[in-house]
């Protein structure tokens, strides 16, 4: 088989920015909180179309999967380069 060049398809998804000290994101599971509610114990995570848990930080992407199930992040830096915003 020769080789070809090829382009991937664009297509448009919503996605959010997680923060720990922000409104909460469908998809992500956030740790429990300590007793006066307010500090997190432990990492917010997502559940990959792998079913993997990958740990998110302040600033990551959270991007769905086709299925609305699963989630997968991506790092602040990644996202500016790769990803162009269209809508806010």
């Amino acid at each position: 088989m020769s080789k070809i060049r090829v382009r991937k398809k664009p297509i448009e998804i919503e996605v959010e920015q997680f923060f720990y000290d922000k409104p909460q994101i469908d998809g992500v599971f956030y740790p429990p909180t300590s007793d006066d509610g307010k500090t997190y114990i432990g990492d917010a995570y997502v559940i990959t179309a792998h079913d993997q848990r990958v740990y998110l930080q302040n600033g990551d992407w959270v991007f769905p999967e086709p299925d609305g199930v699963h989630f997968y992040p991506c790092k602040d830096a990644i996202f500016k380069s790769a990803y162009e915003v269209i809508e806010s």
